[in-house]
C-alpha cells in the first residue's frame, strides 16, 4: 500500500493504518529502536509507542514523508527510553556516537546567535552537499547509530575506512558550521 493510501486511512480514522503501517515500516521503526536500545523488548514497545503517537498526531498533521515522520517518532521515542535506561545502565557505544558528535555541534551553554532550527537547516544544508556514500555513511552513524562494524558490513569498506569517512566528515561539517557563523 502507498503512503498515500495509508494516511487517508489515519484520517477517516480507520484502524487499518496501524496494521498498513506495520506492513510496510514496522521492521525499519524496531532496526531504529533496536539500534539504540539494544533491547528486544524495549525495541518493540517504542515500535507501538510510534504507531501510537502516528495515531494521535494523523489528523491534523500530513506528513510530507512518512517513512522520516515514522523513523523520527522511533528515534526520538527510543532515545526517551534511553535516557530512562541510562539511570542504572550505560550503553558506551551510543554514548560514543554522541560524544563524536558533541565535537562538531555547538554547546547550548555558550551564548550562540544560532538556534536549534539554525542549526539544524545548517547541518541538512551540509549532508545534502555530500556525495551519497560519505551522507549515507553519516546518517547510518548518527540518526541511525548503526556501529561501525555493521555500516562497513552493509556498505562492503573496512572498518578503518568508515571510521575515516566519518572523522573526515564530522571534521568538514565542523568548519561549515564555523563558515556559516555557528559557535562551536
Amino acid at each position: 500500500m502507498e503512503d498515500e493510501d495509508i494516511i487517508a486511512l489515519y484520517f477517516k480514522r480507520d484502524e487499518s493504518a496501524i496494521n498498513e503501517t506495520g506492513k510496510k515500516y514496522g521492521k525499519l521503526c524496531f532496526t531504529v529502536a533496536h539500534n539504540i536500545l539494544h533491547s528486544r523488548e524495549d525495541s518493540e514497545e517504542c515500535v507501538n509507542d510510534t504507531y501510537y503517537s502516528a495515531w494521535n498526531t494523523i489528523p491534523p498533521k500530513y506528513p510530507n514523508n512518512f517513512m522520516a515522520f515514522l523513523c523520527k517518532i522511533s528515534r526520538n521515542l527510543s532515545l526517551k527510553r534511553l535516557n530512562y535506561n541510562m539511570a542504572q545502565k550505560r550503553n558506551p557505544e551510543l554514548l560514543l556516537s554522541f560524544e563524536e558528535l558533541e565535537q562538531v555541534l555547538p554547546d547550548n551553554k555558550i551564548n550562540f546567535q544560532a538556534g536549534d532550527q539554525d542549526i539544524g537547516a545548517a547541518i541538512s544544508c551540509f549532508l545534502r552537499s555530500l556525495p551519497n556514500d560519505r551522507r549515507n555513511l553519516f546518517l547510518r552513524k548518527y540518526w541511525f547509530c548503526d556501529s561501525v562494524k555493521t555500516i562497513s558490513e552493509q556498505y562492503g569498506y573496512s572498518e578503518s575506512k568508515v571510521k575515516s569517512m566519518l572523522y573526515r566528515t564530522g571534521k568538514a561539517l565542523k568548519e561549515y558550521l564555523e563558515k556559516e557563523g555557528i559557535a562551536l
